[in-house]
């Protein structure tokens, strides 16, 4: 079904799996997991989905995550993983030159999508499932100019951070918040992570360390979302718990939107549909696909 590949980003080698269909190549979906998540943690049955319904798929791990390389371990930094969307991006177009290509993300990575979508040229579509878009409005610069300013981070910036910008490292979920706080604090994450991340195999690891770097431009949804001039997909959980995910920004990225946009309300919060073989995963995907199929309808590669 897949072929086990990876890509140089960062100095590290970011790991994973390129579906490919056996009639030749098919415009393609780039495919990463949310906060401290991997690939074999749910987000493998959404491309499992979304490559049985005629599309081709890379998913891969952040770097400092799962099976990818790259110190240190277990450090979340927006910047470096969007960057990581632009290398999978560069890897893909290096064997395919015109080969169209879908950026997908889920939870933080789905606001990174946003961000880098706008950064990368030529994406043909994106779809954000249940994105981080910010507990409130950015602050500084967030639109004339900004954009500039962010390409420029994004290319070259230094985005290391200190110690000031620096949470961590902790746990990523605790069922007990006033004697061992986590990174992640509702008690819909700690029994979604037990679960899944407790999985043989998927080399979770509870804990983390997250690093927003002080730009001069945040490395947020909301400065980008007018420069999105193509197909969006947004898909929000009703209800969400989680702060990051506040439904007033969310919908404010939506509006911003410049392209052809689609919003989409699922029922059980944020992770109602990282529950596999449940109607919210199962009316997730399909939405999806439903989304893909149409943007890519006029192309004579599907």
């Amino acid at each position: 079904m897949y072929d086990d590949v990876s890509f140089n980003s960062e100095g590290a080698d970011l790991r994973g799996r390129h579906y490919c269909q056996p009639d030749g190549p098919k415009p393609t979906v780039i495919m990463t997991h949310g906060t401290t998540a991997t690939i074999t943690m749910v987000v493998d049955s959404y491309a499992e989905a979304i490559f049985a319904a005629g599309f081709d798929v890379l998913l891969y791990d952040h770097r400092n995550f799962g099976r990818s390389d790259g110190t240190p371990r277990q450090e979340i930094n927006p910047w470096v993983q969007a960057r990581g969307y632009r290398d999978a991006v560069a890897f893909l177009r290096e064997k395919q030159p015109d080969n169209p290509i879908a950026l997908w993300g889920d939870s933080y990575s789905a606001g990174l999508a946003l961000v880098a979508g706008a950064l990368i040229d030529d994406i043909a579509a994106i779809v954000a499932q249940i994105p981080v878009c910010g507990a409130a409005f950015p602050q500084g610069l967030t639109d004339d100019g900004a954009l500039e300013i962010m390409k420029e981070i994004f290319a070259q910036g230094d985005v290391s951070g200190g110690p000031e910008q620096t949470v961590g490292p902790m746990p990523v979920v605790s069922p007990d918040q006033l004697n061992n706080p986590s990174l992640l604090t509702p008690i819909q994450a700690f029994r979604w992570f037990i679960e899944h991340g407790g999985q043989h195999g998927t080399r979770w690891e509870n804990w983390a360390t997250r690093v927003i770097p002080d730009t001069p431009v945040a490395c947020n949804p909301y400065v980008t979302a007018p420069y999105l001039t193509m197909p969006v997909q947004m898909m929000v959980g009703r209800n969400d718990e989680m702060v990051h995910c506040n439904p007033d920004i969310q919908r404010a990225v939506f509006d911003r939107l410049a392209g052809d946009k689609e919003f989409v309300e699922i029922d059980g919060g944020h992770f109602g549909l990282l529950w596999k073989a449940s109607a919210a995963f199962d009316l997730a995907v399909n939405q999806q696909i439903k989304f893909l199929t149409r943007v890519f309808q006029n192309s004579r590669m599907i």
